[in-house]
């Protein structure tokens, strides 16, 4: 396949699982209530597992290749800093939309590491938009609950602005293809960047809504998440 349309297709399919987690929640009602209740926890829990693979499975590992332990180091650190100060940013101003934006800034490093990856034959492309896609869904049902609960946006324009941001993907896949590509070592900070970011986000904004007492798919879904990745590195190696 032309590289252009495998890098479309791939992002695409990454980002589109966004409103696709809202479209789940929407229909998520679902009688009785602890079904619905233990539902939320557990793709809360998934999404999470997703997110700490996609970390420790691809960017991580090819972001520390490109770079010194202590650069990579400093980029990592300074990507969980960037986030921490975003965060209390739209606290400060009273935002509703701070899960909206964290899956923002975790899906256009990606994609952009996606896209200079392909260029540099590296065959992380395929693992890095599936683990996009896992961690996605449970992102977009999680920012669509809080978007509909403490904002006066309607199904309609939260879909619209999920879709708006996985259009913005293939973008910056194709960005990151064309002129990333020579500078392996920008790659590499800013999929360590993205890291520190995504492992910061899992842990203030994912993590501390999965516990659920006496229910144990939440904690299942976590490790489903995770052995997803795993058994989809050895596929895309």
């Amino acid at each position: 396949m032309n590289p252009w349309l495998q890098i479309l297709a791939l992002t695409l399919f990454a980002g589109l699982a966004m409103p696709a987690g809202a479209l789940l929640a929407i229909r998520e009602h679902i009688h009785p209530r602890w079904l619905e209740t233990e539902l939320r926890h557990t793709i809360l829990a998934f999404g999470a597992g997703a997110l700490l693979a996609a970390v420790t499975l691809v960017l991580v590992p090819e972001g520390m290749r490109t770079l010194p332990v202590w650069l990579g180091a400093l980029c990592f650190a300074a990507g969980g800093v960037l986030f921490m100060l975003i965060d209390r940013y739209l606290a400060a101003h009273r935002t509703s939309a701070s899960q909206a934006v964290d899956m923002l800034f975790d899906y256009i490093p990606e994609t952009l590491a996606l896209g200079a990856a392909m260029a540099l034959g590296s065959h992380a492309g395929l693992l890095l938009a599936l683990l996009m896609a896992l961690q996605n869904l449970p992102e977009g049902f999680n920012a669509y609950r809080e978007l509909r609960r403490s904002s006066r946006l309607d199904n309609r324009q939260i879909l619209g602005l999920f879709t708006l941001i996985a259009l913005l993907g293939p973008f910056a896949g194709l960005c990151g293809y064309l002129w990333l590509a020579p500078y392996s070592e920008v790659v590499g900070a800013i999929m360590l960047s993205a890291s520190g970011g995504i492992l910061y986000s899992v842990f203030q904004d994912i993590a501390p809504q999965i516990p659920l007492r006496r229910h144990w798919a939440p904690p299942l879904g976590a490790v489903a998440g995770f052995l997803l990745g795993m058994i989809g590195q050895p596929l895309g190696a």
